[in-house]
């Protein structure tokens, strides 16, 4: 009798371990492949993200290479306008002196 329950029991057994067994692999092949979605959207995100960041990032460069220009620019004039003051100033100092130089002579 205990013959033929284990040649009845142990096929029994073996087929339940064998179905439980291929519904765990497809289990674990949707877990799987459900893993490598969620990896290709993460990595979708961060190019998507570090794209900005680099457009974002050529933005400001060119934004402070024309601050940069601007500066320049306004040096030069708040230059010419230092030099014509300073000019102005050597004139009026020249002149001062002059009318110094007449008061002087009395």
């Amino acid at each position: 009798m205990i013959h033929e329950t284990n040649e009845h029991t142990l096929p029994k057994c073996r087929e339940t371990m064998q179905d439980n067994l291929n519904q765990v692999l497809q289990r674990l092949q949707a877990v799987t492949d459900s893993v490598c979605r969620l990896q290709q959207r993460e990595q979708e995100r961060k190019q998507i993200h570090n794209d900005h960041l680099i457009a974002s990032e050529n933005r400001h460069v060119i934004q402070w290479d024309d601050f940069m220009k601007e500066q320049h620019i306004e040096q030069a004039g708040v230059d010419e306008e230092h030099r014509k003051a300073v000019e102005r100033l050597k004139e009026q100092y020249a002149e001062m002196e002059k009318d110094l130089a007449k008061f002087s002579t009395f």
